[in-house]
C-alpha cells in the first residue's frame, strides 16, 4: 500500500513539474527536464516492481535505450546523424545519463497501455504507443537545443528541425525493445512463479491505473502544451495524431459504461477496485 500510494504522490509531483516546465526558462528549464524524467522513472520502475517485473523492465529499456543511443550518436544509425549538448547533464559515451531513464519512463505506461487495448497484438501497439510520444518530445527537446540533427531532411510538415527517419528508427527500436521486454517477462514470470510480470490483463485497472493515467496526462499535456505553451503547433498536430492512436482508445477501453458509473464511483470512494462489467453483484 506504501509503494501505491508512492506512485499517486510521485504521479502528482511529476505533473507539477511538467506544468512549470513553460513557466521557467535556461538552466532552470534544463534541470526541471532532468527532474522530471527521473521522478518518470521512478514511478515507471516502482510500479513494475509491484508485478516483480522491475528487472526485466530495466535491463531491457534502460540498458537497451542507453546502448541504441550510445550507436546513434556514434554511427548515425538507426536514428540519422545527431548529437546532445552538455545542458542535461553528464555524458556517457556522449549519452546524457537521464536519456536511457526517459525510455523507461515511458516505456512501462506503454506497454501496459498496449496490454489493456489489444492483448493480443501488445508488442507492435506498445512499440507504436511508445515511438509515438517522441512525435512531442523531439521537437521540444530540439527547440530548446538540448540536441540537434545534423541533416534534418526530409522532415515531417511544420517540424524542419527532426528527420522523419529519426521517427521511423524509433519505432523499429520501440517494436524491437518491446519484443525483447515480452520474452524477458514471460521468463521471468516462470522463474518467479507469478503470473503478474507479463504486463497483460492480469490485474485489475485499478492497481495499473497511475500508469494508465501518466500516459493519458503524457497525451493530453503534450497536445495542449505545443499546442498553446510552447509555440509548437506543428507537433502538437503530429503527436497529437500519432500517440492518440494508442492513447484516445485507452482512454474508451477506461471510460465505465453510462449505466454503471455510479457504481464505478461508489467502488472508488471505498477504497475498492472497479470490477470488471458483468462480474459486479454489489
Amino acid at each position: 500500500m506504501r509503494l501505491r500510494s508512492f506512485l499517486w504522490v510521485a504521479l502528482g509531483a511529476l505533473v507539477l513539474a511538467e506544468i512549470g516546465y513553460p513557466l521557467v526558462e535556461g538552466a532552470v528549464r534544463a534541470r526541471l527536464v532532468v527532474v522530471t524524467v527521473v521522478v518518470g522513472y521512478a514511478i515507471s520502475v516502482a510500479h513494475a516492481a509491484l508485478r516483480r517485473a522491475a528487472v526485466p523492465l530495466i535491463l531491457v529499456t534502460t540498458g537497451g535505450g542507453f546502448a541504441v543511443e550510445a550507436l546513434g550518436v556514434a554511427t548515425g544509425l538507426p536514428f540519422g546523424s545527431y548529437a546532445y549538448s552538455d545542458l542535461l547533464g553528464p555524458r556517457l559515451l556522449g549519452v546524457p545519463l537521464v536519456i536511457p531513464l526517459a525510455w523507461t519512463w515511458m516505456a512501462w505506461p506503454a506497454w501496459l497501455a498496449a496490454g489493456r487495448i489489444a492483448p493480443s497484438l501488445q508488442v507492435p501497439v506498445a512499440g507504436v504507443a511508445l515511438a509515438s510520444w517522441d512525435l512531442f518530445l523531439d521537437p521540444q527537446m530540439v527547440a530548446e537545443g538540448y540536441w540537434v540533427w545534423r541533416d534534418p531532411r526530409p522532415a515531417l510538415p511544420g517540424v524542419p528541425d527532426i528527420p522523419v527517419s529519426n521517427y521511423l528508427g524509433w519505432l523499429v527500436v520501440a517494436v524491437a525493445l518491446m519484443a525483447l521486454l515480452s520474452l524477458l517477462l514471460r521468463r521471468w514470470s516462470r522463474q518467479r512463479d507469478s503470473d503478474r510480470a507479463n504486463g497483460t490483463g492480469s490485474t485489475s485497472v485499478y492497481a495499473d491505473a497511475p500508469m494508465y493515467a501518466l500516459y493519458l496526462w503524457t497525451y493530453a499535456s503534450g497536445v495542449l502544451a505545443h499546442a498553446v505553451f510552447l509555440g509548437l503547433p506543428a507537433s502538437a498536430a503530429w503527436g497529437g495524431l500519432g500517440m492518440g492512436l494508442v492513447a484516445i482508445p485507452l482512454a474508451v477501453r477506461l471510460a465505465p459504461p453510462p449505466h454503471r458509473a455510479p457504481l464505478y464511483a461508489r467502488r472508488r470512494r471505498e477504497g475498492r477496485p472497479p470490477q470488471q462489467q458483468g462480474k459486479d453483484t454489489a
